[in-house]
């Protein structure tokens, strides 16, 4: 198993989300502009399992819903659960076989977007730990 960086402690409670960390709501739909545009160029299979716009480009829709989400989960607005209700994220990748391989795919998408946003210390560790452990729940297909 890959050993996560924890950058130290952190908890967060509803006065220090990682939201509010981040920089808000823009700067989490600039992570997810950076996780979309690597995922287009470093992981095309993981690209490919998304809705496309033009064909290898994540559509639009899709960068959208997951910036809602991404910001409701880590701690703004909930105007993803507002819009959609509940996530349900193991039925809503039901439809794509998901193995290791996707999984690191992501994992590895979302690591250089970070990167590239400069997010680090305390709540990059914490934010590797839970991608991680989310990662690794909607894993559908054995080992």
């Amino acid at each position: 198993m890959t050993t996560l960086r924890t950058g130290g402690e952190y908890t967060p409670t509803a006065e220090d989300t990682p939201w509010h960390r981040l920089g808000g709501s823009e700067a989490v739909q600039a992570l997810v502009e950076a996780f979309y545009d690597d995922m287009e160029v470093h992981e095309p299979p993981l690209a490919a399992v998304h809705q496309q716009d033009p064909p290898g480009k994540v559509s639009r829709r899709s960068r959208e819903r997951f910036g809602l989400f991404l910001i409701g989960w880590l701690g703004g607005p909930q105007d993803y659960t507002e819009q959609h209700g509940h996530p349900r994220l193991r039925m809503r990748h039901n439809r794509v076989p998901v193995g290791v391989e996707l999984r690191d795919a992501w994992l590895r998408s979302m690591g250089r977007a970070m990167d590239a946003r400069g997010v680090s210390g305390a709540v990059r560790g914490y934010l590797d730990t839970r991608f991680a452990e989310v990662a690794d729940f909607l894993r559908n297909v054995p080992p």
